[in-house]
């Protein structure tokens, strides 16, 4: 692996605004970028998968573009066969997923189109995505190629898929890599959560975004020795300090909505707020779409890849030498 221009990939979850994350990786292979690992979460780690598995497999990047930029987002919203009398009233048939099932939808579409598209390039399991190199000093259980984080809901902490599967009873490089990426995108309330057997008790695996939406640390080393590559990060957001526009609390339906807007972000700003990880971050700030809308027109869907690789495009412009193995030393993109 030509070390100049790799790098450890970390992409922001946003739904289906994850299609301009395709267009920022698209810009940064252009310019001659490779990625060692990658991790991310919900629409990251969809993203994420199919990249990963494409290098994996040898395959050029055009194969990327050609998958992930024709998604038909809709077609992930499945239903499970409800009581007759709700099951042509699409509203009634949400509300009975929920409360019976903790989601609207089961999420069984959505795995096994990842499972066809991952399969087809020869990825089945995180095995197949098993990571070698000489001159990493990584231990086996971090041995891959790709990383996930999902929020454990029973026991209220961040997983790391499949780092953490290990301490659970499941061999990580035999779990589904279909399955984690579908647990890590699993919004609530939207989608069922993903039911993991552990020594714990039953765990219920959903949308890493809760806890981590921009794990951008995932690859930092902890034992003061330089990275074997730097970090890049690639957010759907703004940058920490820039002024966010106020959400008025006019009722009890966005009292509630901001409390969960602000008790997830609260948890995460530490992590993506200090200098180090901005100046390792591509911001795409991609607009007029919302992270749920997905019935995407085609010209929403180029509108979305567009503004992720000219967004690339201007850090790459800015960050044209061969990055060091320091994170600081990339120029930060606003």
């Amino acid at each position: 692996m030509d070390d100049a221009r790799t790098v450890d990939l970390v992409l922001e979850g946003g739904g289906v605004k994850g299609i301009a994350l395709v267009g920022a990786a698209a810009a940064l292979v252009d310019n001659g970028y490779s990625f060692a690992r990658i991790g991310g979460s919900s629409a990251g780690a969809m993203v994420g998968s199919v990249i990963a598995a494409m290098q994996q497999a040898g395959e050029p990047f055009s194969r990327v573009d050609d998958i992930l930029r024709t998604i038909d987002y809709s077609s992930f919203l499945d239903r499970r066969r409800g009581p007759r009398t709700i099951r042509w009233w699409p509203r009634a048939a949400d509300a009975w997923g929920v409360l019976f099932h903790l989601g609207a939808h089961p999420g069984a579409q959505l795995q096994q189109w990842l499972a066809g598209v991952l399969g087809d390039l020869g990825v089945r399991k995180f095995g197949d995505l098993a990571f070698v190199d000489p001159g990493s000093s990584l231990p086996p259980e971090k041995s891959y190629r790709l990383v996930v984080t999902a929020s454990d809901l029973s026991r209220q902490r961040i997983m790391y898929l499949p780092w953490d599967l290990a301490k659970h009873g499941h061999d990580p490089a035999e779990f589904s890599v279909a399955r984690a990426v579908r647990a890590s995108a699993a919004i609530p309330f939207l989608f069922e959560p993903v039911r993991v057997k552990s020594p714990f008790g039953q765990l219920a695996l959903a949308d890493g975004s809760l806890l981590r939406s921009y794990p951008i640390e995932l690859f930092d080393r902890d034992d003061g020795l330089p990275a074997r590559w730097p970090t890049l990060g690639v957010r759907l957001s703004s940058p920490a300090g820039e002024r966010a526009k106020a959400k008025p609390v006019t009722g009890p339906v966005s009292l509630l909505t901001n409390l969960i807007r602000t008790t997830v972000d609260s948890t995460q700003v530490r992590h993506i707020s200090d200098p180090t990880s901005a100046n390792r971050s591509i911001f795409l700030k991609p607009k007029g779409v919302r992270w749920t809308d997905f019935d995407l027109t085609a010209e929403q869907r180029q509108n979305l890849y567009d503004t992720g690789y000219q967004a690339a495009q201007r850090w790459a412009a800015k960050n044209h030498q061969a990055p060091e193995n320091e994170a600081q030393h990339f120029t930060m993109d606003n």
